[in-house]
């Protein structure tokens, strides 16, 4: 029997030994609650908040219990469920609440992995066995992993861990799986995940003493999951409950207790234990003839579980476009003019072919015919732009070049048909062939967006795989911190909070856009006036730019000679502390370090801020960064 089935929840007769059946023997010493962990809580989990009920040897907040599903009917129709205080309970069985806490009952596992043996609470023992997100780190931790994701520095480990997307009280919705990737940070590895909690958009308290509430980012630590060993049965009981969220039975009809039918039992078989043993160093454990055996199940429940070998987890818009490029389809990217689409485009070929079909001509398009007068016949000449692309594509031939079509909609619909045959074809004039290294992206405005965009014809539009631009304030703060934006322009977008990044457009007065931001740090850069960006982003923000570049600083000078006092640190305001920690940036590596253990008294955003300003893209300074990030830390691990 395959081992990957044998993922399951227990009966009510092994937890309570009730219907003439015996009690699983570990539970007569461990007792029938469950704590349960962050994770539980995040998707959407009951947790008893006021600890009536805990296991009382461990951490108050860790130890807290909530209720569990069990695979049992209750007789009526739906589920039977382990309460918070250990007894039982009818369930209804679309809930989606409830824990989960997995049994393993497979004696190729068991007999592999019982031997490592630990003592756990009451005289139990307890094995490891595999990894999955349990717990919330530290504050600190969480603002340092927040601030490394922010910037594109943490490295995904390539597993990743599905649950359901639908909120825990949406009883009619079928499982909606998102799929949340794992990163590695100083070797430790963490998921972050968007809170989806029982608490109704109220705050709620994880174990690290923090309180979140729905819609915030937590990051959570995988680490080993414990499981309880009852030898009489060969069953592996998971210590706590590990995940919830998943509804336990779609079926409109009354749950019989046919446990292989349903939905709860299809999640344990498809993702949990994939996701469990992922990381699983069982193998090591066993002898020649387990491992046989092992490979020989794993291989044959891979295949059910994934026939087609997909990989699951969330994809960006970078990420899409650069598949589409490597799949030869071509890419259409939307959006307002200043949200980056050509930047994006550059930086996969930044020395792609651009051509402005706004302004194109059909010759410039598909080149033209000339009379050659010693031959006395009509010669056609290819078009600048494909011999500009045969060059790079011949010369490269392993490397892909991009032909832009920028301002799409902005064409004629007479340019956009000759842009269709190009797109369709991959051929110009009905003549020329692109090179097969050469890919197509196509960019354009939004009809709302621009009154000169013209309707893009249907069959051209199907010819694209679409991706839609929008510029966030975190993206273009991690952008700014990489192409050398005015740190005065930098600091003071991130003061705002991104809400002066954009604003209204109405034809008579200059608006602010990631773009106009853009040229204002280059005017700022020549200029060193900050008065002259009116000209870009408008009066009402130039004034405010001004009074934010006139706060009161602590200098740098007085930071490395340790002029000011904790009343001086005390007595600047928001702005100020911006102002300073942009002063701040320009230090030199000799002082770094102390220069940024100041900016810590100020606050974790405007370390960010600080890291991400002096950094500045250098890779030798994002080391140094590193370790000073540890030294803050106390020099611990995390």
């Amino acid at each position: 029997m395959n081992f990957m089935q044998e993922l399951t929840l227990l009966s009510e007769e092994e937890v309570w030994g009730v219907n003439g059946e015996k009690q699983l023997d570990v539970l007569k010493k461990y007792g029938t609650i469950s704590a349960i962990t962050d994770l539980v809580i995040l998707t959407g989990g009951y947790c008893e908040d006021t600890c009536t009920y805990m296991i009382p040897d461990d951490d108050i907040l860790k130890g807290r219990t909530g209720w569990c599903y069990t695979r049992s009917s209750d007789g009526d129709g739906d589920v039977r469920g382990v309460d918070e205080d250990g007894t039982r309970d009818s369930k209804y069985r679309s809930k989606r609440h409830g824990a989960v806490r997995p049994a393993l009952q497979s004696s190729v596992i068991f007999d592999s992995i019982s031997k490592k043996r630990i003592k756990g609470y009451k005289g139990t023992e307890e094995v490891e066995y595999g990894e999955y997100p349990q717990y919330a780190p530290s504050s600190d931790v969480q603002e340092l992993l927040e601030q490394e994701f922010r910037r594109g520095y943490l490295h995904k480990t390539g597993k990743n861990y599905t649950f359901d997307s639908t909120a825990y009280y949406n009883y009619s919705q079928y499982f909606q799986p998102v799929t949340y990737d794992e990163y590695e940070y100083n070797g430790k590895r963490f998921i972050r995940i968007e809170a989806r909690s029982d608490y109704g958009g109220n705050y709620f308290k994880l174990s690290n003493g923090e309180r979140y509430r729905d819609g915030d980012n937590v990051w959570v630590e995988v680490s080993p999951v414990r499981w309880l060993v009852d030898d009489r049965t060969k069953t592996l009981l998971s210590e706590r409950g590990i995940l919830s969220g998943i509804r336990f039975h779609t079926d409109t009809r009354s749950y019989n207790g046919d446990f292989s039918t349903t939905d709860m039992k299809e999640y344990l078989d498809k993702y949990m234990l994939k996701d469990l043993t992922q990381s699983s160093t069982l193998v090591k454990d066993m002898t020649p003839e387990e491992i046989a055996k092992y490979e020989e199940q794993r291989k044959e429940s891979e295949k059910r579980r994934n026939p087609y070998g997909l990989n699951f987890g969330q994809v960006s818009e970078e990420e899409i476009i650069k598949g589409a490029i490597e799949s030869e389809v071509a890419v259409f990217l939307h959006g307002a003019s200043s949200e980056g689409k050509s930047a994006r485009v550059k930086q996969i070929d930044p020395d792609c072919v651009i051509i402005y079909l706004r302004n194109a001509t059909p010759e410039s398009l598909n080149g033209k015919s000339v009379y050659n007068a010693e031959k006395g016949e009509m010669i056609d000449v290819k078009p600048t732009w494909l011999k500009k692309l045969e060059a790079k594509c011949e010369r490269e031939p392993d490397k892909f070049y991009i032909v832009f079509f920028d301002e799409i909609t902005n064409a004629l619909p007479s340019i956009q048909g000759i842009a269709f045959n190009i797109v369709l074809d991959r051929e110009v004039n009905g003549m020329w062939k692109l090179p097969e290294n050469a890919r197509i992206v196509a960019a354009g405005n939004e009809m709302k967006d621009s009154l000169s965009a013209n309707q893009l014809a249907e069959p051209l539009f199907n010819r694209f795989a679409h991706v839609y631009i929008k510029t966030t304030t975190e993206g273009w703060l991690k952008w700014a911190s990489e192409n050398n934006i005015h740190p005065a322009i930098y600091s003071y977008i991130a003061y705002k909070k991104g809400e002066t990044l954009r604003s209204k457009y109405n034809g008579e007065k200059p608006n602010a856009d990631p773009r106009k931001w853009e040229m204002a740090s280059k005017m700022l850069y020549a200029t060193g006036s900050p008065e002259m960006l009116r000209a870009l982003v408008g009066e009402d923000i130039t004034r405010e730019f001004v009074e934010f570049c006139n706060q009161e600083a602590i200098t740098l000078d007085d930071v490395i000679n340790g002029n000011y006092s904790e009343r001086d640190i005390q007595s600047l305001n928001t702005a100020s502390r911006y102002a300073t920690t942009m002063m701040l940036s320009q230090v030199d590596k000799e002082n770094m370090e102390k220069v940024r253990s100041f900016v810590t008294n100020l606050g974790p955003e405007l370390v960010a801020i600080f890291d991400s300003l002096w950094t500045n893209g250098d890779e030798s300074r994002l080391e140094l960064i590193a370790e000073a990030r540890l030294a803050n830390l106390g020099g611990r691990k995390i």
